[in-house]
């Protein structure tokens, strides 16, 4: 009895905030590892020690939940992905590219379940994800265009916002293999992705 109290007593010590973002660690966890619909809603009540009840009354519904997971992983991706201004694209690559891999490294459920969205046959869900990678598309384009050294190669080059849509989708790849467990060094993994970024803006 005592044990449950004072279970009920540390439940009760998290906020509106910290009790949505406990939901959303679990649904990450369970989106990462299975398909959109294998994953029942009662599980992640259960993994969180609520009621069904509760997560509903945060989530009303299993897309509003994925939705909700795909949303807070898009964030984060563009946080990640944000350019320092003033300063040249080839000098924040690589330090760019490092705060993005160590995200990849930290939130691997959630990098998972973001990028299992597009799979999902929910319409809605798909459309917050290709939302989320247009806006880091635009980052980019946006970040070369006002960059001393690529500024004037990206200019006139129409094929540039394909090519850098390519690069995402090869970076994408990379990471989820990375994730698996395949023998790459972050550092190794970073430099590839660089590599591929600055082949790409070669004249």
């Amino acid at each position: 009895m005592a044990g449950n109290q004072g279970e009920q007593r540390t439940r009760r010590r998290l906020s509106t905030g910290e009790r949505r973002e406990q939901l959303l660690s679990v649904g990450a966890r369970l989106f990462s590892e299975s398909p959109y619909d294998d994953v029942w809603i009662e599980q992640v009540a259960e993994i969180a020690g609520v009621s069904r009840g509760l997560l509903y009354h945060y989530f009303p519904t299993k897309r509003d939940f994925f939705a909700a997971v795909v949303e807070r992983e898009s964030e984060r991706m563009l946080r990640m992905t944000a350019a320092v201004p003033g300063v040249p694209v080839r000098e924040q690559l690589a330090a760019g590219l490092d705060a993005y891999l160590e995200y990849v490294r930290a939130h691997a459920h959630g990098y998972r379940a973001f990028h299992r969205a597009d799979a999902a046959g929910d319409q809605a869900v798909r459309r917050i994800y290709r939302r989320a990678l247009a806006a880091q598309e635009r980052q980019i384009l946006a970040a070369l265009a006002a960059d001393p050294e690529f500024g004037p190669l990206a200019a006139g080059r129409p094929e540039l916002k394909l090519a850098v849509r390519g690069w995402l989708a090869f970076a994408t790849a990379v990471c989820l293999e990375w994730l698996r467990g395949f023998d790459l060094t972050r550092e190794q993994v970073r430099d590839l992705c660089a590599r591929a970024l600055l082949g790409v803006l070669a004249p």
